[in-house]
């Protein structure tokens, strides 16, 4: 059976969307090698089902509730579920805190698992359930996976409007900053947001990589604690999910 080019267009569409993050409907038409007219069409198209939205202000588009709906409808079937979650429980137990694993998506981190201790409840004032974004420069997940990217990828996916979006304050306003954080981050294996997303909670990931070395995904342990506290558990829960992240790269 030969192609349907309206289909594939769409699922082009989608998938620049997906890995690029929130773009004009131009660079998708330059991306994709496509006419604007035929670029617009289709983006209509998918606005009315749910699948895109258009960010007005920004004139950009991005994905939208039902792209999100049906990626978290498949992560119910994905096969990483029946490889990585173990590997998560594992660790749950191991360090007594809630674990993820995330994906990057565009300038954004996608939290598609969550594991805490059996019999313990993950805290409810965490904001990194299962389908939550947020932003990758201040994630410890999302540095992970930007610290093994060509330092060119990471500017091209951060030239965004809301790539350097800080909840509290903390953490890299800038390109240049985010580098050297990167940098150092690289160079120690793991990376660590103290209050970046949430006041008194610390996070801590590790990569996962592919045959290539390439990251496809990053693993991390959140705990609720003062700075210095988790100063003294930095060690521990650093070869922790180091730990953990190599076993999952050797079950794949």
């Amino acid at each position: 059976m030969g192609k349907v080019p309206a289909a594939s267009h769409t699922l082009a569409i989608l998938r620049t969307l997906a890995s690029r993050g929130a773009c004009s409907a131009s660079t998708l038409a330059a991306d994709l090698q496509l006419p604007r007219s035929t670029v617009y069409h289709l983006l209509a198209t998918l606005r009315e089902t749910g699948f895109v939205v258009h960010r007005e202000s920004e004139r950009r588009w991005s994905l939208g509730p039902s792209a999100v709906d049906v990626g978290l409808a498949a992560l119910r079937q994905d096969p990483r579920d029946i490889v990585v979650r173990p590997h998560l429980i594992r660790l749950a137990e191991q360090v007594n805190e809630t674990v993820h694993l995330g994906v990057l998506q565009g300038a954004e981190v996608l939290y598609l698992m969550k594991e805490s201790r059996p019999g313990i409840s993950a805290a409810p004032t965490l904001i990194t359930a299962v389908g939550v974004r947020l932003p990758a420069t201040t994630t410890a997940s999302g540095r992970a996976i930007l610290a093994r990217l060509p330092f060119e990828q990471v500017r091209a996916l951060t030239a965004t409007p809301t790539a350097f979006v800080s909840r509290t304050e903390r953490g890299p306003r800038s390109l240049s900053q985010l580098r050297s954080v990167l940098d150092r981050e690289r160079r120690q294996g793991y990376s660590v947001e103290i209050g970046e997303i949430m006041l008194d909670h610390a996070s801590i990931a590790a990569p996962i990589l592919d045959v290539r070395q390439q990251p496809t995904a990053a693993v991390s342990v959140t705990v609720r604690c003062s700075e210095a506290d988790f100063a003294d558990r930095v060690d521990d829960l650093s070869a922790a999910v180091i730990a953990t992240a190599e076993r999952i790269n050797a079950a794949r």
